[in-house]
């Protein structure tokens, strides 16, 4: 996948999301912990939006092996983009929103949205890459089922109501997390998987393809609303 993306795209992309989280986790300002996780989901959205709303409503109007050819260019990319600028923009906001004190009491918080986001995500890839049987697959979701319910029995009875704007704020990131990670990045790979078999198919490749850029334009809807949200907390009196 990373040599389809360019292996200088893919290991950029990477690397540039691991060292700006790592960089606002140690030594960063507020100012800066605020800019990188704004500029991730400027990155994130847009490029969401864009596919969703203008690349994917051209791509239908061309036959398959048109829509396939662009797909196969276009996928080993995002897959390296998205889930980098999604992961780098979650993880930022959550540990701003923790450093800036917007939860009284944040492990019960952070162990149920743990559990909530890791198990859907990981029932997905597994539904959605015929993994059931794959022992691979089912040592890691055993263990993260287990560590993440044992964590939210171990903290919630100290779980504290936070602001209704914070709480809309997590359902909003669960559900792109969940569809992101569960849906769209099984699609990738299926479209990977497709492009590089032996006898690729034009057809399912564009399907795939298609579905991921609806997705994607859905997911950019719930994005939009989540900064409505974020917007909320700025100017109603939080210190964001």
């Amino acid at each position: 996948m990373a040599q389809r993306a360019n292996p200088s795209f893919a290991g950029g992309v990477v690397t540039i999301s691991v060292v700006a989280l790592t960089y606002v986790l140690t030594v960063g300002s507020v100012q800066i912990h605020t800019y990188v996780h704004v500029m991730a989901g400027v990155l994130w959205t847009g490029t969401d939006l864009f596919i969703g709303a203008i690349l994917g409503p051209v791509l239908g109007g061309l036959d398959a092996d048109d829509s396939a050819a662009v797909f196969e260019r276009l996928t080993p990319k995002t897959s390296f983009f998205l889930p980098s600028m999604a992961f780098l923009t979650i993880a930022t906001g959550l540990t701003l929103a923790l450093r800036v004190g917007l939860f009284p009491n944040p492990d019960p918080w952070l162990a149920l949205f743990t559990a909530i986001n890791l198990v859907p995500i990981l029932l997905l890839l597994g539904w959605r890459l015929n993994a059931w049987s794959d022992w691979r697959w089912r040592i890691p979701f055993a263990v993260v089922t287990i560590g993440s319910l044992v964590w939210v029995g171990l903290t919630i009875g100290n779980l504290q109501m936070t602001t209704p704007a914070v709480v809309v704020a997590l359902a909003i990131v669960t559900i792109l997390s969940v569809q992101g990670f569960g849906f769209l990045m099984p699609g990738e790979v299926r479209i990977y998987l497709e492009m590089t078999s032996p006898t690729p198919d034009s057809e399912v490749i564009a399907a795939v393809g298609q579905q991921n850029a609806m997705l994607g334009g859905v997911q950019g809807l719930f994005q939009l609303i989540l900064i409505v949200d974020m917007v909320y907390l700025r100017y109603g009196g939080l210190p964001l």
